[in-house]
């Protein structure tokens, strides 16, 4: 999917947790409903088939619970995209990414292999940890390849990992620093992989076992070097020059929201004698914020669209050919943004947060749900194709779409919602933590299930409100309107 994701290592974070967020897209001229739900290890299928590829897998007999975000409904496979486990190992998946011909002749995807339809449910059911998740989905992508070019995320409380494919079968993986961000738009974002670590201790670093040998035969390193010179002992390998993509449409659809994040989150690095612009090729893969990262930083970033910069669509600055120049980070064709936050400061049945918008980000808000359920609220898990206000998905789609067409007068109104939601769900946090803590239920699940239907009440009432108030103030803005009273 055309997608943009952060990872936010724990002494990057406000509180100390580990964060991960994507923006599920689809394709252009394509809405696809969603709905938030849970898999109960009755309901995980043992023997699984893609209904893309066709491939059939054998799955192990033991799943684990986890939340997943599916197509509802699905018509064309699962697409599970974000979820959390039941021994809190999150799962961020994928960011479909770009290589380059001379990779994909040399290890051709595979028409019948796996991809983003598939990988929620054959990878998280079954790990233990980030990094189990890692060499799990790297097995598989030897075993049966892959169609396409992806990037996945893999968290647990203490690490964050960042998976990418490469070609049809080979794979890396690199850790995110714990005092560092990542942003990744859809291309190869790794900038840098130590050779000497994935094949030793593999503290930081990991890939397939070939890789080296892979590279090598095939001409894939392009970096100048002297005779005697042993790949297996790079510890800087430019793996974007390797692996990746030097299109020309990069600079207009990928490294320009690359840019715009880290410019917000690093907002002094500009004009230090660096090369950061929209349309740069070597943006950092990682840095370290200016200050900690807080749950409403991760949902601007992913809600922008060039605000107070000539790229603005909505801006009345830009000259002509700068508006909608670049692509949105906050499109119109978003289908949810996940944040999965795993707190270590709280007992391991409270621990997982996941935050949840749905329609598109600049016009919708995040709310908070436990992860340690066995069902999950019905306004937002009853989704069909059906359009109706009596569902969360739905009901932000039409806010999207009438804020949209009367930007400046709406504007207020999605303010106060995203501001009334944000801070009602710190306080719903906040005050079923400490109500955890001190009754300690026994029916932990029937406790979080309880708070989370209370949570999904109040985003109901607030996205019902904000529905009337944009369909007032658009009602005002139609063009057939006329001043005169008839009476």
């Amino acid at each position: 999917m055309p997608c943009t994701t952060i990872l936010v290592g724990k002494n990057a974070s406000y509180d100390g947790s580990t964060m991960m967020a994507r923006n599920e897209d689809s394709p252009s001229g394509v809405f696809t409903s969603k709905k938030f739900t849970v898999i109960n290890p009755k309901d995980q299928p043992r023997h699984y088939v893609s209904k893309i590829s066709k491939v059939e897998i054998e799955l192990p007999d033991n799943p684990m619970r986890y939340t997943s975000m599916p197509d509802a409904p699905s018509t064309q496979g699962v697409w599970g995209e974000a979820g959390i486990n039941e021994v809190n190992v999150a799962m961020s998946e994928t960011e479909t990414i770009t290589s380059n011909p001379r990779v994909l002749g040399a290890d051709p995807l595979v028409k019948g292999g796996i991809g983003e339809e598939d990988y929620l449910t054959i990878v998280l059911p079954y790990i233990h940890s980030a990094r189990e998740g890692v060499i799990r989905l790297g097995k598989l992508h030897e075993q049966f390849g892959t169609y396409e070019m992806n990037g996945i995320g893999f968290q647990d409380k203490d690490e964050i990992w960042w998976f990418e494919s490469i070609g049809g079968h080979h794979w890396m993986a690199k850790k995110v620093p714990d005092n560092s961000y990542v942003v990744v738009p859809n291309q190869l974002g790794i900038d840098s992989f130590d050779f000497t670590d994935a094949l030793g201790e593999q503290n930081e670093h990991m890939c397939s076992a070939d890789l080296v040998e892979f590279v090598t035969e095939n001409h894939l390193n392009l970096t100048p070097h002297e005779e005697g010179y042993s790949l297996a002992d790079e510890q800087h390998f430019d793996t974007r020059a390797a692996f990746g993509s030097h299109d020309d449409s990069d600079h207009t659809y990928n490294t320009c929201r690359a840019w715009f994040m880290l410019r917000t989150l690093n907002p002094h690095l500009e004009g230090k004698g660096v090369t950061f612009n929209p349309e740069s090729d070597t943006l950092p893969w990682s840095m370290v914020p200016e200050k900690l990262i807080t749950v409403e930083d991760v949902k601007y970033v992913l809600s922008a669209h060039y605000q107070g910069t000539p790229y603005d669509p909505y801006g009345k600055h830009g000259a002509d050919g700068e508006r909608n120049k670049y692509r949105a980070i906050g499109i119109n064709r978003t289908n949810f943004v996940a944040l999965t936050q795993l707190r270590p400061y709280m007992p391991d049945e409270i621990m997982a947060v996941e935050w949840i918008a749905e329609g598109s980000n600049v016009f919708n808000a995040f709310v908070p749900f436990y992860a340690n359920v066995t069902k999950t609220p019905e306004y937002l898990d009853n989704t069909t194709d059906k359009v109706t206000t009596d569902n969360f998905y739905w009901a932000n789609r039409l806010i999207g779409a009438l804020a949209d067409a009367h930007f400046n007068t709406s504007a207020i109104h999605i303010e106060r919602y995203q501001n009334t939601m944000h801070s009602k769900g710190h306080e719903f946090i906040i005050r079923t933590d400490r109500k955890f803590v001190a009754e300690q239920p026994a029916d932990v699940h029937a406790f979080l299930e309880a708070a989370n239907d209370e949570m999904a009440s109040i985003a109901r009432e607030e996205t019902t409100r904000t529905l009337g108030n944009v369909l007032y103030t658009a009602s005002n803005g139609m063009k057939n309107s006329f001043a005169r009273s008839d009476a």
